[in-house]
């Protein structure tokens, strides 16, 4: 999914660099939607690049060595080819825990409290991340906002299961 979103940033923001497309990939958060690092990106991005979607460009800013990157006709095809792949798709989305829940009656209930313990603060964290950003960027574009709203939503909804799970354990006899 990667190329996904550097080729949606360059129709967004043609002229931009990797530096910056990774950068904008952190401040919109987009972490929550799809896993990367700063190496998964740049490999992504040179793929991209050898693939003819994206071609780098004259800079306009002569004081550092940047690649300034715009998407290209082929680039433009292959967005069409992404956004219906993965616009179509209904994959569910599941939390590693849920793994290891399959298997937690052959655990301790206090190691499995202190992982829903921590599965509750993980989820807080992401939860007021969320809210810091839909709260404090009006430049959201309209459909992330509804995504970040929503994934608020789902986050808010885990605590109330790991809290129920808490109440279980606490209340269940080993």
């Amino acid at each position: 999914m990667i190329p996904l979103l550097i080729l949606g940033l360059l129709k967004q923001k043609p002229g931009s660099y990797g530096y910056e497309l990774l950068a904008l990939m952190e401040e919109r958060h987009y972490q929550y939607i799809v896993n990367f690092t700063k190496g998964s990106f740049y490999y992504n991005l040179q793929q991209l690049e050898e693939k003819q979607y994206i071609q780098q460009v004259d800079q306009l800013d002569n004081t550092r060595e940047k690649r300034n990157y715009i998407i290209t006709e082929l680039g433009d095809k292959e967005f069409e080819k992404l956004m219906f792949k993965y616009g179509s798709k209904t994959d569910y989305i599941n939390l590693s825990f849920y793994a290891a829940m399959l298997f937690a009656d052959e655990y301790t209930k206090e190691e499995l409290t202190k992982l829903i313990n921590i599965q509750i603060e993980q989820t807080q964290k992401k939860i007021f991340l969320l809210e810091q950003t839909l709260q404090h960027n009006e430049t959201i574009p309209t459909y992330f906002k509804k995504m970040l709203e929503n994934s608020r939503s789902h986050h808010l909804v885990n605590v109330q299961w790991f809290e129920g799970l808490l109440k279980d354990i606490s209340n269940e006899k080993r």
